[in-house]
């Protein structure tokens, strides 16, 4: 019986069946699937080597039956040249999941159980801001020149250190992909760097720290800047700085946050345990700074306004500055105050000379006394500006 609008309207499910297939004598493998229910759909059905396929073409509601038989014709002249219409169709499927967007997500989790904190928030930005523009695209079908518009743009916008690591994080990805059959090749492989990058030398004069200290104003992102001036320690530590941490007079930094995975022991001069009492307590929160699960961020737009703000307040803008330039200059100042070098390499947590190897490990507890003295002898000359 050859399918027609008007024989399928009277077509029923032989006596006793729940699904039944009425095939069509024109077209084969086209037919019209009923099921107890009331369901009834074109299906096409075809069969390449020894396996039985069957395709859903559509209900009978959704898709006139001339429309239906078109489509199946032409998956019938393409199983005859030996093609295979239904994997074909699910091929398309996972192509459709697979766009660097789409990746770029399940890279971020497979990620986030192994990266630190910081580290895995340059690579969402890298993957989720600066490479938008590759989002919609099928992993598959990016080419060099693509990825090295995403270089260009990033190095115009935000400079060539951001550049370099932002095409390092896409090498990143396309290599994860290629170990997990999500990839043949690495367009990224090939591109140019932004450049030679240069040590970062800038060292703050005390001045210039007191002037950013007192355009601060108030809030997290001051009482943040204002430990690192005071202590010297990195950016993350502070920022992800927790109550726990916090005892007598000291902070107590873990080894698992601690770029050489020691416990470090940090006395607190008198300035920063006031900036650490005056922030508020919440009992569902060990981070002291920062909203949601992580400690403070926001690093970029509140360095942008805290720059305006000196600029307007003194005519003049501050020679260009980083955050992890305060390290530095900590370590430098503290050194022309005439503080000894094995007591700034404790505060920072430099491990070196006499302090590496097994000496280090006797030697944990060692110079609180006088990295205590040395800190608040640090803050009252800051403060003194």
């Amino acid at each position: 019986m050859r399918l027609t609008a008007k024989n399928i309207a009277n077509l029923e499910l032989p006596p006793g069946k729940t699904d039944h297939i009425h095939w069509d004598d024109d077209v084969p493998g086209f037919g019209l699937r009923m099921r107890a229910g009331g369901s009834r759909s074109y299906v096409f059905q075809f069969k390449i080597g020894t396996q039985q396929r069957r395709m859903a073409l559509g209900t009978v509601t959704a898709l006139d039956i001339g429309q239906a038989r078109e489509t199946a014709k032409d998956l019938y002249a393409k199983v005859r040249l030996g093609q295979d219409p239904a994997g074909a169709k699910a091929q398309a499927r996972t192509m459709a999941a697979e766009t660097f967007g789409a990746i770029s997500r399940r890279f971020l989790d497979y990620q986030g159980r192994h990266l630190r904190p910081r580290s895995f928030i340059e690579l969402q930005r890298h993957l989720l801001k600066y490479a938008a523009p590759l989002h919609p695209l099928h992993l598959t079908k990016i080419e060099r020149r693509d990825i090295a518009a995403v270089i260009t743009g990033v190095a115009e916008n935000s400079g060539i250190v951001t550049s370099n690591r932002a095409r390092t994080s896409l090498g990143g990805l396309f290599a994860w992909a290629m170990q997990n059959g999500l990839a043949e090749a690495n367009p990224v492989n090939g591109t140019a760097r932004g450049g030679r990058e240069r040590s970062r030398e800038r060292v703050l004069a005390p001045s210039e720290l007191a002037l950013i200290w007192h355009h601060l104003g108030d809030g997290h992102y001051a009482a943040v800047m204002r430990l690192l001036m005071l202590t010297g320690q990195r950016a993350s530590e502070i920022a992800d700085l927790r109550w726990s941490e916090i005892g007598d007079g000291v902070i107590i930094l873990p080894s698992e946050r601690t770029k050489n995975h020691r416990v470090h022991i940090l006395p607190l001069s008198t300035p920063a345990r006031a900036i650490l009492e005056a922030q508020p307590h919440r009992a569902d929160r060990d981070l002291i700074f920062g909203i949601g699960k992580g400690g403070f961020g926001g690093w970029h737009i509140r360095k942008q306004r805290l720059d305006a703000a000196i600029e307007a307040a003194t005519g003049k803008a501050l020679e260009p500055w980083t955050v992890h330039d305060i390290r530095r200059s900590v370590v430098t100042d503290m050194a022309e105050l005439g503080i000894a070098p094995h007591i700034i390499e404790a505060i920072v947590n430099h491990v070196s000379g006499h302090k590496g190897g097994v000496a280090g490990i006797y030697n944990k507890a060692r110079y609180q006394d006088e990295m205590r003295v040395a800190l608040q002898r640090w803050a009252d000359y800051l403060l003194g500006f």
